[in-house]
């Protein structure tokens, strides 16, 4: 049975003021090409759908064409959960619809899919809180999925039934984990866990949560260890974190996919990635990470000419690019100009001045007797170490001569 793995989609993400919208259509197109291309059985998504509460109307919209593509008309289910980013409510209120469509959205930890044949798909054949089994018509073996959506602490903690609410989160997990797997997971099936949580090894390195996301982890009290996982589950399916890597700590392979683009410039260089699994009931699975193509690259540059600049972004237009400038002066309005020309994909210019001016220490004596645009000259040069280029002088001159006027 081939599974397919995916996360973190965050539709509708901006990076900074630009929009990301025809990438993901790209990427979303790309993913859905790898499913038929690889003949995936299931698909699942591992949480952050959207990349807010209310994410726009276009967002929306890819979602659902996106996961009613993967089904292949009812025939490959899809099973949606949760994120950190997501509104639960959302994610559960088309349900009745999706499922009929072969999709499985499982927004709230408490949710529970009703069994039901899919018109010439497969059949959901025992279901309960945050566990479903589906039996696919091409194979005589069934596949069990654990599902946990993200919830904050004390809601996981209403959702598992915990009489304590002080107890630890990591137990509460495992116990309620342990008992799914011990009812359903039997070796004659394959048995899946999916979550969107941040999952560690213990007494593993910390990993680091996505930079501008909504941390999961406030110290180390939130942290989720995959020791909590039951020796059952043959691969757990992660969420969260943007980076592809199998964390460990567990027999079997505990895998974050990544997200499927570059979502901040901490991200630069990363691989993005979907995992394809290949399992059969009481074998090890096998695993494969598929690299994604689509979305532009993400490049931090640093240059010390202008010139440099503008021919290194005309020689890379499709890519995203937050440029550190380095100078002894000021930029002249000029040069920004012909930077922001060269390239529609500039989020941030970082200008580094580097001349140092006077060096020596103390207070400098202020000719008064001087007229005004001495005066500035002066200030200009105690406040940045350097005297003020044509360009600013001139715009200051142009003040005092617009306020001579006026007065």
């Amino acid at each position: 049975m081939k599974i397919l793995h995916t996360a973190d989609w965050h539709l509708g993400k901006k990076l900074d003021h630009f929009s990301r919208l025809e990438e993901q259509k790209k990427v979303m197109n790309e993913i859905c090409t790898i499913a038929d291309v690889q003949n995936a059985d299931v698909v699942i998504v591992a949480g952050d759908l959207f990349d807010t509460f209310n994410p726009p109307v276009e967002a929306v919209d890819l979602l659902y064409k996106t996961l009613k593509k993967l089904t292949n008309n009812g025939k490959r289910p899809v099973i949606a959960i949760a994120g950190n980013h997501d509104s639960p409510d959302r994610i559960d209120a088309p349900n009745p619809l999706a499922r009929a469509c072969g999709i499985l959205f499982v927004g709230n930890p408490d949710v529970t899919i009703p069994t039901v044949t899919i018109e010439n798909g497969f059949e959901i054949t025992q279901s309960e809180n945050g566990f479903l089994e589906i039996q696919l018509p091409q194979y005589e073996f069934p596949i069990r999925i654990i599902t946990t959506p993200y919830a904050n602490e004390m809601r996981l903690k209403t959702y598992l039934g915990a009489e304590n609410k002080e107890g630890q989160l990591n137990q509460l997990l495992q116990d309620s984990w342990a008992a799914l797997a011990d009812k359903y997971c039997d070796t004659k099936g394959v048995n899946i866990l999916t979550t969107h949580l941040y999952m560690l090894k213990r007494g593993g390195e910390i990993l680091e949560e996505p930079e501008g996301e909504k941390p999961l982890r406030i110290g180390n009290a939130d942290i989720v260890y995959t020791d909590c996982i039951p020796h059952q589950i043959q691969y757990t399916a992660l969420g969260h974190l943007h980076r592809f890597q199998n964390v460990g700590g567990h027999p079997n392979p505990v895998v974050y996919s990544s997200s499927p683009l570059c979502y901040s410039f901490a991200e630069a260089g990363q691989d993005k990635k979907v995992v394809l699994i290949e399992a059969q009931p009481n074998e090890v699975v096998k695993f494969t990470d598929i690299p994604l193509q689509s979305g532009r690259v993400l490049h931090r540059k640093r240059f010390e000419n202008t010139d440099e600049a503008v021919i290194w972004l005309l020689e890379n237009p499709y890519c995203l690019v937050e440029l550190t400038l380095v100078s002894d002066t000021f930029f002249a309005s000029q040069d920004l100009k012909r930077i922001h020309e060269s390239h529609d994909g500039i989020i941030f210019i970082i200008p580094i001045v580097t001349k140092d001016g006077n060096a020596e220490q103390h207070t400098p004596k202020v000719n008064l007797d001087q007229n005004i645009q001495g005066l500035f000259k002066d200030y200009f040069v105690s406040k940045h170490k350097q005297e003020p280029n044509e360009e600013l002088l001139d715009l200051f001159n142009e003040i005092i001569g617009s306020q001579a006027k006026n007065d």
